[in-house]
């Protein structure tokens, strides 16, 4: 575990390229989530890629949908699809810090999209998830105004 946390504290040092936005976006592209619909972790349980052709912005990032439902869905109620934190690692934020994230590691609490670093960090998040999202929440007012300004 030390050396899990070691690893993302020093990774922290170069987080700042994926802290363009308050959203975790390609930054080529602005695409955020990899490109996954954020409806389809709801409504499929599982991540679906998203059409290029099906797109909508939301907090200055783009968000591709695998049908003309979800965008619709999402356009209704992003705040009900989007996820937590910007969509970085919810680990990370608990840490202080802006990470980028593995879509694998998704996971849905309280109606929440939540994603992490890796799968072992995930592991590190899932051990009390409460209060990592209490921790992280704390965080996030800071680590996201000090991305914008960036």
């Amino acid at each position: 575990m030390k050396k899990i946390i070691l690893f993302l504290a020093a990774l922290a040092l170069s987080a700042s390229a994926f802290a363009a936005n308050l959203v975790n976006v390609d930054r080529n592209v602005g695409i955020a989530l990899e490109g996954y619909d954020p409806v389809s972790f709801f409504v499929s349980g599982q991540p679906a890629k998203g059409d290029p052709t099906i797109r909508a912005t939301h907090n200055g990032a783009t968000y591709l949908f695998a049908s003309a439902e979800s965008k619709a869905s999402f356009e209704k109620s992003p705040g009900a699809y989007e996820p937590q934190f910007g969509g970085y690692c919810a680990y990370g934020v608990e840490l202080g810090v802006l990470l980028p994230v593995d879509i694998s590691t998704w996971v849905i609490r309280d109606g929440k999209l939540y994603l992490n670093y890796s799968k072992p960090v995930a592991g590190l998040f899932a051990k009390d998830p409460d209060a990592s999202i209490k921790k992280a929440r704390a965080n996030w007012p800071k680590l996201s105004a000090e991305s914008v300004g960036q």
